[in-house]
């Protein structure tokens, strides 16, 4: 296999949390992709060594002051700093969510006035942190965007709810809630958003089944998704 027909990788950086066999990751079948043979390590960003560069320097040190200043220690807050591909990332302890968030909003020198959201991520591989709660935020008063990220066991997955913070928070916590189990405590409403109330199980999790029906298909039948045959 040519090296230059190899996907994209972050190179040797990064933490690596599972390795990938194939070029899709399935597996229980025959190969007929001509991937099979392709093994790559998954990895997350590592932190990033200052200096950050650009308004990011300016960003953090405004954080970490407005924290040591509420007698919170920036170092027990903030798990890790990250950019990665020219963006911002404050890897934050779930128990310190609302305070940083709140911090963020409220500080003169950084105003991120908005949360755009909150998604939901599932990383069966991160042992002990599977589940990863990603928030969005924009500033308009300093035209700035970052991110708050933030990580929870599948044996324990709760977070504490920002809808205190950024009301608009609401529906995308309850669409998290919904699609990966992620409990946000204080939330005023936690209920599902799409899928019924007596729905089992979270659809949007790695590890969860594909499921389906047969089709009949000019005569030929199609096996439910995960019934098919995988090409690894």
């Amino acid at each position: 296999m040519n090296a230059q027909n190899l996907p994209g990788q972050r190179g040797d950086h990064g933490e690596v949390i599972a390795t990938r066999r194939g070029m899709f990751g399935a597996s229980g079948g025959g190969d007929t992709s001509g991937y099979g043979g392709l093994v790559r390590s998954v990895r997350l960003p590592g932190a990033t060594s200052r200096p950050y560069g650009g308004w990011f320097d300016e960003v953090a040190d405004e954080l970490e002051g407005a924290l040591d200043e509420q007698g919170l220690v920036p170092e027990n807050v903030i798990e890790k700093t990250v950019v990665d591909r020219d963006e911002l990332t404050f890897h934050i302890e779930r128990e310190y969510l609302p305070a940083v968030a709140q911090t963020l909003r409220d500080d003169p020198a950084l105003r991120f006035e908005l949360c755009t959201g909150v998604s939901g991520v599932h990383f069966p591989g991160d042992q002990g942190r599977e589940l990863h709660a990603v928030y969005h935020l924009r500033s308009i008063t300093h035209n700035r965007l970052i991110r708050l990220e933030v990580s929870a066991p599948d044996a324990d997955p709760h977070v504490p709810s920002l809808v205190g913070v950024y009301p608009t928070n609401d529906w995308h916590e309850r669409e998290a809630y919904d699609f990966f189990g992620m409990v946000f405590d204080g939330h005023p409403a936690l209920t599902r958003i799409m899928m019924p109330d007596d729905w089992q199980g979270f659809p949007q999790r790695k590890d969860y089944p594909l499921g389906g029906i047969p089709v009949e298909y000019k005569g030929a039948q199609i096996p439910a998704p995960d019934q098919r045959r995988s090409y690894t």
